[in-house]
């Protein structure tokens, strides 16, 4: 099905057996700093960076990379959710997620 377009830094997921395309947009990124409280998204980038992630910052990043993508739901629908891959997909596509939102272009 695809990984998404990584030139505009999307990422795709099945969630629920609908493929969706996860975005980290401006409002996405602000939104998910203001869930991480006293951390800062460079913080949650040095977690990804050095295996240091909890299953908190993967539900954040996929959450919110779906919020950028157009998705409506809730935290508690995401946690209920059948994502294809399981835990394991969740926490590629939030790397990738990440990692997209932060690249330079033509990088």
């Amino acid at each position: 099905m695809g990984d998404g377009n990584p030139f505009a830094g999307e990422v795709a997921l099945t969630l629920n057996g609908e493929r969706r395309v996860l975005k980290l947009t401006l409002g996405a990124l602000a939104e998910l700093e203001a869930g991480m409280r006293a951390d800062s998204l460079v913080a949650l980038v040095e977690r990804f960076e050095t295996a240091q992630f909890s299953a908190r910052d993967v539900i954040a990043l996929l959450l919110a990379g779906l919020r950028g993508g157009g998705w409506e739901g809730t935290s508690a629908t995401l946690v209920d959710a059948d994502i294809e891959g399981g835990p394991l997909e969740c926490t590629r596509v939030a790397a990738l997620l990440l990692g997209r939102a932060f690249a330079l272009p033509g990088a």
